[in-house]
């Protein structure tokens, strides 16, 4: 089994009790709304990713203030190009930024089409990728080791 594995790495940027997020779309044809961040190009730092991809996907430029940890613990096996079954692992550093500057703006021709500020009480009816609960069991626990251990069930 071939095993690839892609480094991302994403911020939690929350103000006035909203969380800054992205829509990307989804597996069935839907969308989903994820931390804005993305894939580490070759030779480049997690921080300078992260502020990278935040003002490509959503038009603003951000200050990282904090590394609230890393996530390993995604893992898919599945098809692969040309039949190949392959074991997917994802590693991803969590920021905690804070907007500086810029003007909200969604992506053209990107990954994501969408960007809006999120009530945070409004997440648990949202359709969201699993990062987003572990990123703000991050940004809330601040856990010394920067690792959430999963939840029994999920």
């Amino acid at each position: 089994m071939k095993r690839r594995l892609r480094v991302a790495a994403y911020a939690v940027c929350i103000r006035d009790d909203q969380i800054l997020l992205a829509r990307s779309p989804a597996a069935d044809g839907g969308h989903e709304w994820v931390l804005p961040g993305g894939g580490m190009d070759h030779g480049e730092d997690p921080l300078d990713t992260v502020v990278r991809e935040v003002r490509e996907e959503t038009g603003y430029t951000v200050e990282m203030t904090a590394l609230l940890g890393v996530d390993s613990l995604r893992r898919a096996h599945g098809p692969g190009r040309l039949g190949t079954r392959v074991d997917h692992h994802s590693l991803r550093f969590v920021y905690e930024g804070r907007i500086t500057g810029g003007t909200l703006r969604h992506e053209v021709d990107g990954s994501t089409d969408l960007a809006a500020w999120q009530p945070l009480v409004d997440l648990p009816g949202l359709r969201r990728v699993p990062l987003i609960d572990t990123a703000l069991r991050l940004w809330h626990e601040r856990p010394a080791t920067g690792h959430v251990p999963a939840r029994p069930g999920g």
